[in-house]
């Protein structure tokens, strides 16, 4: 299974991590949906590479040309509330694809807070059989809500491939979604951290991506 962590390589990812991670800049909501959408836009198209292409003819003005365009029927998934903006990163690029929404989250199951449960209510989803699925989740730690959410999505078929998608990364839920994936998988992250916390959040990491983007929770 292949892992790509673009902190690895020279691009424009790493300038918009740099400006998610800066606390000087997480005052502002709005500026920190643009860059996590613009994270989803370059590895929207990143990923658009691996894709299947079959050659069409298009009908210009002028004259007839042929060119090669994407096959795939993409199934882009979501775990809400924190996926939303990086969703809309996708969708933006592969602009015809299906959308499905899960809703899954985290619960501390202990009064220290540092154990973790996921609870999953509600999903929204077209068939994922035979399509390609990527699942798009910002934060990728324990890699529960990952996991809940793509097993949800199963329920609705089997892939033709899958793809995972994150912001940041920690090594323990890479693992973790590594143990629910076919091989063929890909897991795509614009950066991976070295662990969690006690807390089980991603450290340095750049906080709680769903607070940053709309606000804190009760």
């Amino acid at each position: 299974m292949k892992v790509i962590n673009f902190s690895e390589q020279n691009s424009v990812i790493n300038q918009y991590m740099a400006l998610l991670r800066d606390k000087a800049y997480q005052r502002g909501r709005l500026v920190f949906r643009h860059n996590i959408e613009r994270v989803g836009m370059m590895m929207a198209y990143e990923l658009s590479k691996t894709l299947d292409y079959k050659q069409k003819t298009v009908v210009t003005p002028l004259a007839s040309i042929d060119m090669s365009l994407p096959k795939d029927d993409i199934v882009l998934a979501t775990v809400l509330r924190a996926g939303l903006p990086f969703h809309q990163g996708f969708l933006d690029v592969f602009d015809r694809a299906e959308s499905a929404f899960v809703s899954a989250y985290r619960m501390y199951t202990n009064r220290e807070h540092t154990e973790v449960g996921i609870h999953t209510e509600y999903m929204a989803a077209p068939s994922v059989k035979g399509k390609t699925l990527v699942v798009v989740d910002p934060m990728l730690a324990t890699g529960g809500s990952m996991v809940a959410a793509i097993e949800a999505l199963l329920k609705t078929g089997k892939p033709r491939r899958i793809h995972v998608c994150c912001v940041i990364a920690a090594p323990e839920g890479i693992e973790f979604v590594k143990s629910v994936l076919p091989d063929d998988s890909i897991i795509w992250c614009a950066a991976i951290d070295p662990g969690l916390n006690e807390h089980k959040y991603i450290v340095p990491g750049f906080g709680d991506c769903g607070d940053l983007c709309y606000g804190e929770k009760l």
